[in-house]
């Protein structure tokens, strides 16, 4: 599918382009959202004219809890030829916010005694981690310091439209990328990859006997009866109601979009690979933060830096320090047409869950709307 920006935005009306914010009366709740007194007018602003007029982003789905109350907005369209209205409760691909539900497992199994976080991690892997190879821990996994490689793959998007279906195990990533040396000592260095993870979900299913995407459900989607996420393993769709992702291609001078939303998740398996919906993802971080998901020792462990400075907790957060002595916490994601954010104060007391369609999910200039938004989440605090 491919469409231009001229074509599209002649079918647009300003009401069309202004359409879609949803908010609850006083009285009523949404999926558990209930609205308070908690007042909106900021984040609205924040988000602003969805679909834009450039179509860098689609649709935008927010949920905000405060001690005030709670607010769920849906902006923008379902698709691109329909312009439907988001569908309640949409499915989104959240990328890299599946690492903090491969942290949360891997946690727990340290608390059961299944696994050390610093014992090495060969041992578990032997046909998979050379026995030359700089001893890694499990800690380092989750807190990417363990200067795993990554695979080399040809550059372009034309490469990544062309390979978008094809099917891949974790085992072959992980020995693709050990062809390359190590990017630096274990431990001597922080940088962000998916390798740590996808290594960390291997080692989910060596060490228990069985899949990663069953344990995922076992230990958190049925407890905290997340119904909408789940791993997608080759599937290329998304099932149930969700919103249609796109990808900027340019093309003999012109901008078209493709539609992305069908796109093999196998390259990322559990550091990046997850469905869910705002409701769900909402309802893991407030377990999170309220320590339902995890020992008060592995809790702590996992929102601690692994050094002064560190750009990521050992469980893969990002913080930032609030004036008043707060920490903010959170973990985005970015897949081919989708991104994805969820945060909350050290306390739980006020927690964000973000998601958009943005035309190039994985431009750096895509974090503008989300820094919006947390601004306006902030100004809520």
């Amino acid at each position: 599918m491919r469409i231009t920006r001229r074509s599209l935005l002649a079918g647009f009306t300003l009401g069309m382009l202004l359409a879609g914010t949803l908010t609850a009366p006083a009285h009523a709740t949404h999926q558990g959202c209930a609205a308070g007194t908690l007042d909106p007018a900021g984040l609205v602003a924040a988000v602003g004219q969805i679909p834009d007029r450039e179509l860098t982003t689609t649709s935008v789905q927010l949920r905000v809890t405060t001690p005030d109350g709670c607010w769920r907005g849906a902006f923008g369209v379902r698709d691109l030829r329909s312009s439907a209205p988001v569908p309640a409760n949409a499915r989104v691909r959240i990328g890299s916010v599946t690492k903090v539900f491969t942290a949360v497992v891997v946690y727990q199994l340290v608390a059961e005694g299944q696994l050390d976080l610093d014992e090495p991690v060969r041992p578990h892997l032997p046909d998979l981690i050379p026995a030359d190879w700089p001893t890694i821990t499990v800690r380092q996994l989750l807190a990417h310091t363990s200067g795993l490689p990554s695979p080399v793959l040809p550059d372009g998007l034309d490469w990544q439209l062309a390979h978008r279906y094809d099917r891949w195990t974790p085992e072959q990533i992980v020995r693709s990328a050990l062809t390359n040396p190590p990017e630096y000592a274990p431990g001597a260095a922080q940088r962000y990859t998916n390798m740590g993870y996808i290594v960390a979900g291997i080692l989910i299913e060596r060490v228990t006997g069985t899949s990663y995407p069953e344990q995922l459900r076992q230990r958190i989607l049925r407890p905290l009866g997340l119904r909408d996420t789940y791993a997608p393993g080759t599937a290329t769709g998304i099932r149930g109601p969700h919103v249609r992702g796109y990808q900027q291609v340019n093309r003999a001078g012109r901008t078209e979009l493709v539609d992305a939303t069908r796109w093999s998740q196998t390259f990322t398996p559990a550091s990046g690979d997850l469905v869910s919906t705002l409701a769900d993802l909402d309802r893991f971080a407030a377990a999170l933060f309220d320590g339902r998901l995890l020992a008060p020792a592995q809790q702590r462990e996992l929102f601690t830096h692994p050094w002064a400075g560190a750009g990521y907790s050992n469980g893969g957060l990002s913080s930032v320090r609030l004036p008043d002595g707060h920490t903010f916490w959170g973990k985005s994601g970015a897949r081919y047409g989708y991104q994805a954010l969820i945060g909350a104060l050290d306390d739980g007391s006020v927690r964000l869950a973000f998601a958009a369609t943005p035309t190039d999910a994985k431009a750096d200039g895509q974090s503008a709307l989300a820094q919006r938004v947390f601004g306006a989440v902030l100004a809520l605090a």
